[in-house]
């Protein structure tokens, strides 16, 4: 990627998350990245092109930051179920969290034919699917049921977070998650 494509997708990403999607035009993009349009769609074809590649990278981002805090901290798949909503939290309160791209998106563009909510639903179903797959792996009889569980706790302790920093949210959130985690691996 070159650096100036890098400079517009993080510069978009910013803006983005600070002042939203539709609030943020291509003028103050490329007047914040120091740029041009021409240069702008030189690298991305279209404003929603833009938009598109600043959620992949974001949830990327944030799926490989997780991934890693798991794999990193423990081996046993229980463990590792028990201790995502610890990092998730960790995540949250930090002073980088501008909340979470597709939960935003999708609030942004509500029209499920738009691209932009397409790849909001799809992330939103790839992360539900990565909680399964953990859930699975720990030997949980309704691992989809418990990832539904799970990321509708997320999804809404995130939004939470995302309208008003410090709500506490994720903390009971985490905690509701823990009694049906350990109901999930007893049953």
């Amino acid at each position: 990627m070159s650096t100036l494509r890098e400079k517009i997708l993080n510069t978009a990403t910013d803006l983005f998350q600070t002042r939203g999607i539709n609030s943020t035009g291509v003028d103050t993009i490329v007047a914040v990245a120091g740029t041009t349009k021409m240069t702008l769609y030189k690298h991305f074809v279209s404003k929603e092109n833009l938009i598109l590649e600043v959620l992949e990278k974001g949830h990327q981002d944030f799926q490989s930051w997780l991934s890693e805090k798991l794999n990193s901290n423990t081996k046993k798949p229980s463990e590792k179920l028990q201790k995502l909503f610890e990092f998730i939290e960790e995540w949250v309160t930090s002073p980088d969290f501008h909340g979470m791209g597709f939960i935003k998106a999708s609030a942004e563009f509500p029209n499920e034919e738009c691209p932009v909510h397409q790849l909001s639903s799809e992330q939103s179903r790839q992360f539900r699917q990565y909680i399964s797959s953990l859930a699975s792996e720990a030997n949980i009889q309704d691992a989809d049921g418990l990832a539904l569980q799970l990321s509708l706790l997320f999804e809404g302790a995130v939004q939470a977070e995302q309208m008003k920093r410090g709500s506490g949210a994720m903390k009971y959130a985490k905690k509701a998650a823990k009694i049906l985690i350990d109901g999930a691996i007893k049953a």
